[in-house]
């Protein structure tokens, strides 16, 4: 009897001011990178279950709240204005540090990074942001740290950081390779005539 492998679980975290495309980048790489959903569960999860307002007063309505959100595969922590008051959230920091030992993979996008500094997780890691973000990372994370500047991407093992914004959607796309293969990730940023920075 053959055995049906479940979907990978991607969670995105979304928040008060999230910038759209952190979040919203990453989501179209994971969906449409799933094989009509087969390889991704994509979903978005906030601290309640209630409208989320995103940068430009964009409201989302999250599919679930931190309280019944399904165990994650995949974490992904967008950043936006809001990480500066959410990354001091007690109650995300501490689902994120608690899901990150559930997870196979922790994703940050901009400032994202931020929360993930806050939630204790970046202890001996190489780190990037936002270039706009450098000296905030710099001021929050643990002194074992290093910080790479330029860096599209950084691959820790587990944990994956990426610099600002649009760089979210090729950190993504190397996700779908690393777990798919190139061929999937091509077909992927080709469906979406994204002219992906390998």
């Amino acid at each position: 009897m053959n055995s049906v492998i479940r979907p990978k679980n991607v969670a995105i975290l979304i928040y008060e001011y999230v910038e759209i495309l952190d979040f919203a980048g990453p989501y179209e790489v994971f969906l449409v990178g799933s094989n009509r959903g087969h390889d991704f569960s994509v979903y978005t999860v906030a601290e309640e279950k209630r409208p989320v307002h995103a940068l430009g007063n964009l409201s989302i309505n999250p599919t679930y709240s931190i309280h019944n959100c399904p165990t994650p595969d995949i974490l992904i922590i967008p950043g936006g204005w809001g990480s500066r008051k959410e990354m001091h959230n007690r109650n995300l920091t501490n689902w994120i540090n608690e899901k990150s030992n559930e997870a196979e993979l922790v994703l940050s996008v901009c400032t994202g990074a931020l929360l993930l500094a806050k939630a204790n997780l970046l202890e001996g890691l190489r780190l990037t942001t936002n270039q706009n973000a450098l000296n905030e990372l710099k001021e929050v994370a643990p002194t074992s740290a290093v910080i790479v500047e330029n860096a599209r991407y950084i691959d820790n093992g587990k944990i994956i950081l990426s610099a600002g914004v649009s760089a979210g959607i090729d950190m993504s796309l190397y996700v779908v390779e690393k777990l798919l293969g190139n061929e999937r990730a091509i077909q992927a940023a080709n469906l979406m005539e994204y002219d992906w920075k390998m």
